[in-house]
C-alpha cells in the first residue's frame, strides 16, 4: 500500500479520530497495513468479526463478544494503546441500539487512546452518524504492489518447464498496467489463470478478469474489442489525433512530462461512424471499453441516482486505464436544466457529479461521448476543460463512400475490385456511412433472393430506392454544421476543391 495512505491512517491514530470507516474489499490486505501501522506506534491491534468475535489473536474466537452491540460495549474496556477493527460492521449499522452506542463512542474515545476503524466493501451510513465518523476510500494496489505481486508469482513457477513466464520491459508494463485497477486477491488469480489456461503471462487474461468485474458493477457494459480501427471508413483528422495518443497512458508518456488524455466529444451527423469510432478506440488502444447507459443511472429511491453516478465512475476508474463511452449524451441528460420542477432536481445533481469528474479526474479514463442533437447539450459541457477536444462528424465525401463501400464489402467477402466503387460512392453522394452499409445489406438479401450474386446494379437497385437522411433532415444537417463551423474540430480533411462540409454556405441538397 502507498506510503501516503500509510501516512494518512497514522495521522487519523494520532489525532484521536474516534471512528474512521474504511471503504475496501481487500479484508486481507487492510489488516496487514493497519497491523503494521500499530506495531510502528506501539499499539496492539483487535479485530472483530461476527464469527470469531472481539480478539487481539487471529486463532481466537471471543464468544461472549459475537454480537456487535457486545463488542461495542467492550471496546472501552480494551487498554488506552489499541487499535481496533471491525469487519462488515455495515451490516449492523442499521440496529438503532448499535447507533446510539456509536454515537456514544464517539464522544467517549475522544478522551482515550483508543482508534476505532469499520471496514466494509460498501458505503452504508445512517443520518446520525455522518457526523460522527471519518470515512476513507482505501486504494488499490499501486503498480508497484502488482509488480512485486508479480515477481513472486514467477519466482514461484519459474522451475516449470510447461510455462513461459518471461517479459521484455514492454510486455511487463502492458501487463501491469492491465492489471491496475484489480485488488491483489484478484491479480494473483488472473496471473495464476494465464499461467494454467495460455502457458504464459497474457494481457488479455486480465483483461477477461476486468470484464467480470465491470459485469458485477450492473450499471456499465463491456464491449470487447471486435472494431478494428482500420475498418472505420474515413474521418481521417480524428483517426490521425486518436493515433498520436496511442501511448498516452504509458510511464514513458508520464515521463515526457504528458497528463493522460481526458475524452473527446463526437457532435455529428446520424450515422457517421460517432459510435464505431468510439469502439474502436478501444482496439486501437488495447484497453477495455465501457458503455454507460445513464438510463440505468437513474432509480426510483431518493438518493439512488446519484450513489449509481458514483459507482459507475468507482467502477470505471477501478478498471482504468479503459475508454468510457456516452452514448447520445444529449438524451441521457435531457432535462438537467429544468430538472428542479420535473424531478426534484435529480437530474441536475447527476449531471452535476458527472461535470465535475470529467473536470478534476486524475485517473486514466479516457470519455467518448457522441451527440447528434448539439442544441440539446448544457453549454456547461462544452466549456474547455472537459474534454480535450470536440470534433464534428460531416457526411462521407467521395473519397470517403469509396472507403467505406470497400470496407463493407470485404466485411461480407466479396472483392472490392469486382465493383465500380467510384460509381457507387458517386450513386451514394448524401448517403451516411450507416446508410451504405444497409444499402449492401438490402442488396445481398435481393440477390440471395433471385439466386445471382452481389453486383453493382443490385446495389445501384438499392440506392435509388433509398432516401437517405440528408434528404428528409436537410435543414436540422445544415444548422448542425452552421454551429460547427466555428465551434468544433472537423473530423475529416475538407473534399479537393470543394469548400468544407461544415461551412455553413454548403448546399446541402447535394448531400
Amino acid at each position: 500500500m502507498t506510503s501516503t495512505f500509510r501516512g494518512e491512517l497514522e495521522t487519523l491514530i494520532r489525532a484521536r479520530y474516534p471512528i474512521v470507516y474504511l471503504l475496501s474489499s481487500e479484508e486481507q490486505r487492510v489488516e496487514e497495513e493497519l497491523r503494521e501501522v500499530a506495531a510502528r506506534m506501539n499499539k496492539r491491534l483487535y479485530t472483530w468479526s461476527i464469527t470469531r468475535g472481539l480478539t487481539d489473536r487471529p486463532d481466537q474466537v471471543n464468544s461472549s463478544t459475537l454480537r456487535p452491540i457486545e463488542a461495542l460495549l467492550s471496546v472501552e474496556k480494551l487498554p488506552q494503546n489499541s487499535v481496533v477493527l471491525l469487519k462488515d460492521f455495515h451490516i449492523a449499522l442499521t440496529d438503532n441500539v448499535v447507533k446510539r452506542r456509536l454515537r456514544d463512542l464517539s464522544e467517549s474515545l475522544r478522551r482515550t487512546y483508543i482508534s476505532l476503524f469499520i471496514l466494509a466493501p460498501v458505503l452504508v451510513l445512517p443520518p446520525e452518524l455522518e457526523k460522527e465518523i471519518a470515512v476513507i476510500d482505501v486504494p488499490l494496489p499501486t503498480v508497484e504492489e502488482l509488480g512485486e505481486l508479480l515477481d513472486r508469482v514467477i519466482e514461484s513457477v519459474k522451475d516449470n518447464p510447461n510455462v513461459d513466464v518471461s517479459l521484455t520491459p514492454q510486455e511487463r508494463e502492458m501487463l501491469l498496467k492491465a492489471s491496475t485497477g484489480l485488488t491483489l486477491m484478484e491479480a494473483e488469480n488472473v496471473f495464476a489463470r494465464s499461467l494454467v489456461q495460455k502457458r504464459r503471462l497474457d494481457v488479455e487474461v486480465v483483461l477477461w478478469e476486468k470484464e467480470q468485474i465491470i459485469r458485477k458493477s450492473g450499471i456499465l457494459e463491456y464491449y470487447r474489442a471486435t472494431e478494428a480501427f482500420e475498418n472505420v471508413g474515413g474521418l481521417d483528422l480524428l483517426k490521425d489525433w486518436i493515433r498520436k495518443r496511442t501511448r498516452a497512458f504509458t510511464d514513458e508518456a508520464q515521463s515526457f512530462g504528458l497528463p493522460a488524455p481526458k475524452g473527446v466529444l463526437l457532435i455529428g451527423v446520424q450515422g457517421c461512424g460517432k459510435s464505431l469510432a468510439a469502439r474502436s478506440i478501444g482496439s486501437l488502444w488495447k484497453l477495455p471499453v465501457l458503455r454507460m447507459d445513464v438510463g440505468r443511472i437513474f432509480a426510483g429511491l431518493v438518493g439512488a441516482s446519484e450513489e449509481n453516478m458514483r459507482r459507475a465512475i468507482r467502477t470505471a476508474e477501478s478498471v482504468a486505464p479503459a475508454v468510457l463511452w456516452i452514448d447520445e449524451l444529449e438524451k441521457g441528460f435531457a432535462g438537467s436544466q429544468s430538472s428542479g420542477f420535473s424531478d426534484g432536481g435529480t437530474t441536475a445533481r447527476v449531471f452535476a457529479s458527472f461535470l465535475t469528474w470529467l473536470q478534476e479526474k486524475q485517473s486514466p479514463v479516457f470519455v467518448v461521448a457522441t451527440a447528434n442533437d448539439v442544441s440539446a447539450l448544457p453549454p456547461e459541457l462544452l466549456r474547455k476543460g472537459r474534454f480535450d477536444e470536440i470534433f464534428f462528424i460531416d457526411l462521407p465525401t467521395q473519397k470517403e463512400r469509396e472507403e467505406i463501400f470497400t470496407i463493407h464489402l470485404r466485411k461480407r467477402g466479396r472483392d472490392p475490385q469486382k465493383f465500380n466503387i467510384p460509381k457507387l460512392a458517386q450513386a451514394a453522394e448524401g448517403f451516411s456511412g450507416a446508410e451504405i452499409e444497409q444499402v449492401i445489406i438490402s442488396a445481398l438479401f435481393d440477390a440471395f433472393h433471385r439466386g445471382t450474386d452481389l453486383d453493382d446494379e443490385a446495389i445501384l437497385r438499392e440506392i435509388k430506392h433509398t432516401v437517405p437522411l440528408s434528404r428528409t433532415m436537410r435543414e436540422h444537417i445544415s444548422a448542425l454544421r452552421i454551429w460547427a463551423s466555428d465551434r468544433a474540430r472537423p473530423a475529416s480533411s475538407a473534399p479537393d476543391k470543394e469548400k468544407p462540409r461544415s461551412k455553413a454556405n454548403k448546399d446541402t441538397s447535394a448531400d
